[in-house]
C-alpha cells in the first residue's frame, strides 16, 4: 500500500498541470512607440486571463487586454488628453469597435513563447521571450503595428511625412502575476 501511495504521488507531481489566474491588479503591461522625434510610453491594464503551468513551466494561456486602458505616462495635462484620445481612435486601436485585444499562447519552446495575438480583429503569430519565477512571468514583446492595420503616419504607407512618421514597431514589457 505504501508503494503505492508513493507511486500514485510521483505521478501526480510528473503529471499535474495547473491551471491559473492572472492577477490583474499586480500585473502590469508597458508600452513604447517611436518616432523620427521621440518617443511615447505607457501603460495598458489586463482586463483578464489565465494560463496553464506543467512541471514549472508555461504552456498555454490567454490574455485578454484592456484597450480602453491604454494611456500615456510620459505625458500630462491637454497633451496627455490628445494623445490618448488619439491612440484610441480609429487612427490607431479604434477601441469603441474594439475595445479588447487577446495574445492566446500555443506553444512554449524554453523561454521562447510563440502565441497569437488578435488586435482590431486581425490576428497574427507573434514570437517572444518570458520567463518565469513562481507565480511571476516577465517577458518583452515586439510587434508590427501595421500587420494589423494600424497605418497612422507610417513610412511604409506614406512616403512624405519627413520627421512626422511614427515607427512601425510598438514594444511591450509585461510583468504578469499569477494568482
Amino acid at each position: 500500500m505504501k508503494k503505492l501511495l508513493v507511486f500514485a504521488f510521483a505521478a501526480l507531481t510528473v503529471f499535474t498541470t495547473n491551471a491559473a489566474t492572472i492577477d490583474t491588479a499586480k500585473s502590469t503591461i508597458y508600452w513604447q512607440g517611436t518616432k523620427v522625434t521621440g518617443r511615447h510610453f505607457g501603460t495598458v491594464k489586463i482586463k483578464s486571463g489565465d494560463v496553464k503551468v506543467e512541471k514549472g513551466q508555461l504552456v498555454s494561456g490567454t490574455v485578454v487586454v484592456d484597450m480602453n486602458s491604454f494611456t500615456a505616462t510620459d505625458l500630462e495635462g491637454e497633451w496627455l488628453d490628445k494623445l490618448n484620445g488619439h491612440l484610441k481612435n480609429e487612427d490607431f486601436f479604434n477601441v469603441k469597435k474594439y475595445p479588447t485585444a487577446t495574445l492566446k499562447i500555443k506553444e512554449v519552446k524554453g523561454f521562447t513563447v510563440i502565441a497569437d495575438m488578435t488586435i482590431m480583429g486581425k490576428t497574427k503569430e507573434v514570437t517572444f521571450l518570458a520567463a518565469n519565477n513562481g507565480k511571476k512571468f516577465v517577458g518583452t514583446l515586439e510587434f508590427d503595428r501595421t500587420d494589423f492595420g494600424i497605418k497612422y503616419g507610417s513610412k511604409s504607407f506614406f512616403k512624405s511625412l519627413g520627421d512626422k512618421a511614427i515607427d512601425n514597431k510598438v514594444s511591450l514589457a509585461f510583468n504578469v502575476v499569477l494568482k
